[in-house]
């Protein structure tokens, strides 16, 4: 499998939210993981494509990356591809806050920490301000992690509003 070709240029994390601490994809959180997520030049509509490389203290045990830092990466890169679809859709001009309503992560085979990591989402479904995503994580070319979330963009009464 191959992944789609990443728009040049700076990521949306660090275009719409370059103060944002997240863990998984604030660029202003220098022991987080900082996602950099792009729209795809030739993906399906409204994906999302980024390349994250593991360190070995993410790993669980020799060379395999640990569960959780694997559920981070694809809930917070299909968060993203929910925001800018959200935000396409409604012609708004920056992405709406958006949290998860709920996600299950499904690790196929183990994911290696030695070697990049391709990060891919796209949304198969929408319903108002709810958008749900699917995921995958591929390495040299084998899925080797996959999500399906639920994200949705929050009004002023929600403490993630406005945040990026």
């Amino acid at each position: 499998m191959t992944l789609p070709t990443p728009q040049p240029g700076p990521s949306l994390q660090e275009r719409f939210a370059s103060t944002t601490r997240c863990f998984g994809c604030g660029p202003a959180n220098p022991k987080g993981l900082q996602i950099g997520s792009h729209e795809a030049i030739d993906g399906r509509d409204g994906e999302l494509v980024a390349t994250w490389r593991p360190e070995p203290h993410h790993a669980a045990f020799e060379n395999v990356l640990n569960g959780g830092i694997v559920g981070t990466l694809l809930d917070c890169h299909g968060n993203w591809t929910a925001a800018m679809w959200t935000m396409r859709d409604q012609g708004l001009d920056r992405p709406p806050g958006c949290v998860t309503a709920d996600y299950a992560i499904r690790l196929r085979r183990p994911t290696p920490v030695d070697r990049e990591l391709g990060l891919h989402a796209w949304p198969v479904s929408v319903d108002g301000d709810r958008v749900v995503v699917d995921g995958e994580i591929v390495v040299d070319g084998i899925i080797t992690a996959t999500c399906r979330g639920t994200f949705v963009a929050v009004g002023p009464d929600h403490p993630a509003y406005e945040r990026w």
